[in-house]
């Protein structure tokens, strides 16, 4: 009883870790589309940074 109560605990924290690792990707995904989109319009990725 006490070691099946350790491991669902661990695959609730293991859960919670692959959502927030799956919106940090989601989320640096959209930064690099904006640097490139940035880029492309402007040729500055840093606005004002010559």
């Amino acid at each position: 009883m006490k070691n099946s109560k350790k491991n669902l605990k661990t695959k609730t924290i293991e859960k919670e870790k692959v959502v927030a690792e799956t919106i940090n990707g989601r989320f640096a995904m959209l930064g690099l589309m904006a640097a490139i989109g940035a880029y492309l319009t402007t040729g500055q990725i840093i606005p004002g940074f010559v």
